[in-house]
């Protein structure tokens, strides 16, 4: 059974997830910040164990909303977890009247993002030594 949970703040089933896919599997070393606290947290749960997560804020421009940190763990990809956490983050964010949703994405994950409906724009650039783009999507009801 596949549960979704949102809430304000980083919770600690989404620490662990972040932990082990962006730290300890990618090497990232900067992956806790001050948006933690303030932004709103996604987590799936597969017959209640935590999957993957996400975290969404509001960005400096009116009615646009940022995700980021989407993480599946490992022994539970390939299933589609990552999809659904952006589905799910996207209907919430529709009932906020959010209308546009901006995301910076590994250049590896570009296509799973443009599957999605996300466009790229920019050049790539580089965030802990890993290639980036930035990626929007309008969010239309």
């Amino acid at each position: 059974m596949i549960q979704m949970h949102m809430q304000q703040g980083l919770s600690p089933d989404a620490r662990i997830i972040r932990q082990e896919v962006f730290v300890e599997e990618q090497g990232f070393h900067h992956e806790f910040d001050e948006i933690d606290s303030r932004a709103w947290h996604l987590v799936l749960y597969e017959n209640g164990q935590a999957a993957g997560c996400c975290r969404l804020f509001s960005s400096d421009q009116p009615e646009v909303y940022i995700l980021g940190r989407l993480a599946v763990r490992m022994s539970c990809r390939g299933r589609q977890y990552g999809e659904r956490l952006v589905r799910e983050a996207e209907a919430w964010l529709r009932g906020r009247q959010v209308k546009r949703l901006a995301l910076s994405a590994q250049v590896r994950v570009r296509p799973f993002y443009e599957k999605l409906g996300f466009t790229a724009s920019g050049d790539e650039y580089l965030d802990e030594y890993c290639p980036h783009i930035h990626m929007e999507k309008e969010l239309r009801e």
